[in-house]
């Protein structure tokens, strides 16, 4: 991987990125801009091994670190979907002049929506990973909704790593803005959705319920059976290497 470029906004904050041109056999293709999870960033396995596909294949692909994750600036607590849309849009406007292919896992399947809706007719395509759109609707007990709502943060225990999961009052809060299952998503490109079945924290049925609210017609659903929430086995992550591939292939 080559060393990390940074992206300096306004306000002082420093996006880190990488970004790998196309060749110019595929200057008009799209450029895939992966939008990690929930506390992840850049580094993460499906980003890296998206980013090598990529410039093996003479492809353009962008992966960045939100703000206060990975080697971006900012605290964790100041992040909202808001303030990471707009980060992904303005490292998009200053990188990326063509189509866009968004990828995102888990949270990032939420915010890819939310970055689709603005990008217009430069949005090409959606591939999705263990989506997780509105997960704060769903993916907490009344009580934690109530301490939420009350301006306290709540911490889960983590799978992933040593320090439990913390979730911010004013992330929730700003989430309300943008929940798309209910009210639909109003987002015609192809689309294509992974879901492991055996996921423990995104039931694999979002998957199905994000396909029904698209407006889109050409969406597929891949369901691995015997997947989890990371889809970080090689298995899982040739599926969406091939995901990614098939899109290029028939556009």
């Amino acid at each position: 991987m080559s060393a990390p470029l940074f992206h300096t906004l306004p306000d002082g904050r420093r996006i880190a990125f990488r970004h790998v041109l196309p060749t110019p056999a595929h200057a008009t293709s799209p450029t895939l801009v992966f939008l990690p999870g929930y506390m992840s960033d850049m580094s993460g396995s499906k980003a890296t091994r998206l980013f090598a596909s990529a410039a093996a294949a003479g492809r353009g692909c962008l992966l960045l670190d939100y703000s206060g994750c990975g080697m971006s600036s900012g605290a964790f607590a100041d992040g909202t979907l808001t303030r990471w849309r707009d980060e992904v849009l303005s490292l998009i406007a200053t990188q990326v002049a063509g189509p866009v292919l968004l990828a995102g896992s888990s949270m990032g399947g939420w915010l890819m929506l939310l970055v689709g809706e603005q990008l217009g007719p430069q949005l090409a395509g959606l591939i999705g990973i263990a989506p997780a759109p509105d997960f704060t609707r769903w993916g907490y007990t009344p009580a934690q909704q109530a301490a939420l709502a009350a301006g306290e943060t709540i911490f889960e225990s983590n799978p992933y790593g040593p320090e439990p999961t913390p979730t911010f009052a004013a992330f929730h809060a700003d989430a309300a803005q943008h929940q798309r299952l209910e009210q639909g998503v109003a987002l015609t490109c192809p689309v294509h959705l992974v879901h492991g079945q055996r996921d423990p924290d995104v039931p694999w049925e979002i998957s199905l319920k994000l396909a029904a609210a698209l407006a889109s017609d050409a969406v597929q659903v891949t369901l691995i059976k015997d997947g989890d929430h990371r889809l970080s086995r090689p298995q899982d992550l040739t599926v969406v290497e091939r995901a990614v591939a098939a899109f290029y292939q028939g556009n």
